[in-house]
């Protein structure tokens, strides 16, 4: 799935493509995503045009004059500037055409994304109003998570990866900043010390850091609004490790499930 590295860069690639670029039309060819789209969504778009995107979590908040588009890449999807000509594939369910032919298109294989319409403060969607902070931004310390994690018996990855604690930490990352901050990720959130959290805090920020400057990471389907790879997945630790040498004591990476999720850590080192 697309985490937060992976959105940013999408967002960052295709900005300067769309933005402020009269759109022409939206072609829809598959409405049945993870909900379906709105009906009133070509109407709403055609002869606007986007002021901004923003990002918030893992969404992307296409501003226009008089509403917001919302848009999720769900377990597979990519969005990709093309040029008038170039035909859609099977699963490309979405083009927003702008003047010129320049088109971005929504690909989703699994169909798990969305995109939504409102006139309203999109950050006040009923999918994004309950949201935590973002990882990059000061309000993640390591007193925020320690005081939100008190009294908590689940996991530390559980509860870092959800996103009402914090926004856009999703397993690929979550084993990488364990790892950092040598903490086992099975261990309970709620016993963790506030030094502890400290670490974990700062390795977060490291981590997402490190990915974005890479252009994210792909395992299977992401690509950037180029359509390129990004290539953080040759820096990972532990994520997909399992049985080679941790990098820092040689010990084999151990594998194992936790929450459905694939879990990697290196039994010595992480605590």
């Amino acid at each position: 799935m697309p985490e937060l590295p992976e959105v940013e860069t999408t967002r960052r690639g295709i900005a300067p493509h769309v933005v402020g670029r009269r759109i022409a039309d939206v072609v829809i060819r598959e409405r049945r995503l993870r909900w379906p789209i709105p009906r009133a969504l070509p109407g709403a778009l055609r002869e606007n045009f986007f002021t901004r995107i923003d990002r918030r979590a893992k969404y992307l908040l296409f501003y226009a004059p008089d509403g917001c588009m919302i848009l999720h890449l769900g377990m597979s999807g990519s969005l990709r500037i093309v040029r008038d000509g170039a035909g859609p594939g099977r699963h490309d369910h979405v083009d927003i055409v702008f003047d010129g032919g320049t088109r971005l298109r929504f690909r989703d294989p699994r169909r798990f994304g969305s995109i939504h319409w409102t006139r309203g403060d999109p950050l006040r969607h009923r999918l994004l109003a309950g949201l935590g902070p973002e990882p990059l931004e000061p309000e993640l310390t390591g007193a925020f998570l320690h005081a939100r994690a008190r009294g908590r018996t689940q996991s530390v990855k559980t509860f870092i990866m959800d996103s009402r604690t914090v926004v856009g930490i999703g397993n690929i990352y979550a084993n990488e900043a364990l790892y950092e901050a040598r903490i086992h990720p099975l261990r309970a959130a709620g016993r963790l010390s506030l030094e502890r959290y400290g670490l974990l805090a700062a390795s977060i920020r490291r981590v997402l850091t490190a990915a974005l400057r890479q252009g994210g990471t792909t395992l299977r389907d992401f690509v950037n609004g180029e359509g390129e790879p990004g290539y953080f997945g040759m820096r990972l630790k532990v994520y997909d490790r399992a049985g080679r040498p941790c990098r820092r004591c040689r010990t084999p990476i151990r594998a194992l499930r936790s929450g459905q999720r694939s879990t990697f850590y290196c039994p010595a080192c992480q605590r």
